[in-house]
């Protein structure tokens, strides 16, 4: 799975945004607000990563259990397929 370049992203600090662009900005109308992790985890899909790619990354880089970040990322990933984010 993929981030859709129909988005754009944009961090400030620990936080981010996600917004529409081109054709999409006329069918989502927002945007998807993200913490540190999903800034992370946006970040990571500019480039065709899986699940358990995602989770090992998270990993490496923060202080939790790999059952407890492929939680996370399941939950991430469904809500990112929920708005139509992924490609």
């Amino acid at each position: 799975m993929k981030a859709s370049s129909e988005f754009i992203f944009k961090k400030a600090r620990d936080a981010g945004v996600v917004i529409p662009i081109g054709q999409r900005s006329g069918k989502f109308h927002g945007m998807v607000t993200l913490n540190e992790t999903g800034c992370f985890l946006w970040e990571l899909l500019q480039d065709e990563k899986s699940e358990d790619e995602l989770a090992g990354a998270l990993v490496e880089c923060y202080d939790t259990s790999l059952e407890q970040a492929k939680a996370d990322v399941v939950a991430f990933v469904a809500k990112l397929r929920g708005a139509d984010l992924l490609v």
